[in-house]
């Protein structure tokens, strides 16, 4: 793979950022700002980032998992309090299972540890799950079985719960009564598609967390250099200079592993791609943990205050490290990855 960016990536990359920076929070008391937050989602909705992953002529997405995952970074240093991440993998879904354009705002509906997709046994059942990145959705999109493959079912969002992610509210769907939304059962989703549907998953959720790394340090650079002890910035201390170095290792590491993870969505079979996912999650989720902690750390007490936004950071990457599995999860796909040639699409 070329790990270099085409022109046109650099594009978005600073399209993207240009967004980011002109409309994300600034502040922890800003992500109650209404106007602010009606002018990020015209922007992002006017940008059609989230129909990235919409069919061509050719049933083919319109971006490439490379792409999509551009947008996904930078909304991670945002960080954006704007839905992407569920609208997209539920574009995603629908693309795979030939189900058409989405009627409403939708997102995906994970088991409540968020491990995987809820999956039923037909559409009368009532479960329970969680609705990520649920901003403004008022739809979710399951699995119900199909003999030996998975039509696409949908339930009702309503209302909306916080949970640990400041910028990416989530709902807890309780017995939840499914339907089967337009267009489903056109093509039956086979595991091969939910391995590929995973893969991408774990792609965009670690383009998250190296996104959440990078906004999360630069934080931390501007702090240490304007706070100041015994008379000079905490950033000319060693000690001070030694934590950042290492962070920013492990977000440099974290974006070559998440980049070819991006890459082989498209470009591998859908177990070797879902194996390239879970060795970057796995790589990404530890690192996110370490990083932003240390971020923390640099800000002092005060970094786990109401007006720093260095928890917020941290409370996003604990969700995007949730997301389909963390460290331990990931580990043991690519595992039976390597023992049996197949992995866990964790569905079983």
């Amino acid at each position: 793979m070329d790990v270099r960016l085409s022109a046109e990536q650099q594009a978005l990359r600073e399209a993207a950022a240009q967004l980011v920076d002109d409309h994300a929070p600034q502040s922890v008391a800003a992500l109650d700002d209404t106007a602010r937050t009606a002018r990020l989602e015209a922007a992002v909705a006017g940008s059609g980032w989230r129909e990235l992953r919409v069919p061509d002529d050719g049933d083919r997405p319109l971006a490439s998992a490379v792409e999509t995952a551009i947008v996904a970074e930078e909304f991670g240093r945002g960080p954006a309090d704007t839905s992407f991440l569920g609208p997209t993998l539920a574009t995603e879904l629908r693309r795979r299972a030939a189900a058409g354009p989405a009627t409403a705002h939708e997102t995906v509906l994970l088991r409540p540890d968020l491990s995987g997709l809820v999956v039923v046994e037909d559409a009368d059942t009532f479960c329970t799950g969680v609705a990520v990145d649920a901003r403004g959705a008022t739809s979710a999109l399951a699995l119900a079985r199909a003999g030996s493959g998975y039509d696409l079912v949908s339930v009702a969002v309503t209302g909306t719960s916080q949970g640990r992610d400041l910028t990416r509210p989530a709902t807890m769907v309780e017995r939840g009564p499914f339907q089967r939304p337009d267009g489903a059962g056109r093509r039956p989703l086979t595991g091969e598609d939910i391995e590929a549907w995973s893969a991408f998953t774990l792609a965009l959720t670690c383009a998250d967390l190296v996104g959440t790394m990078r906004g999360a340090v630069n934080l931390a650079r501007s702090y240490a250099g304007i706070r100041h002890q015994y008379g000079v910035a905490i950033g000319t201390f060693q000690s001070v200079q030694h934590m950042l170095a290492d962070a920013f290792v492990s977000i440099e590491g974290s974006s070559s592993v998440t980049r070819h993870a991006a890459w082989a969505v498209d470009a591998l079979p859908p177990g070797e791609a879902l194996a390239a996912a879970a060795t970057a999650k796995a790589y990404c989720a530890r690192a996110a943990r370490d990083v932003c902690e240390t971020v923390i750390q640099v800000h002092g007490g005060i970094g786990m205050t109401w007006e720093y936004l260095a928890h917020v950071h941290l409370r996003r990457a604990l969700l995007s490290t949730q997301v389909l599995g963390d460290v331990g999860a990931n580990l043991a796909r690519v595992v039976a990855h390597r023992k049996i040639g197949g992995v866990h699409d964790g569905l079983r």
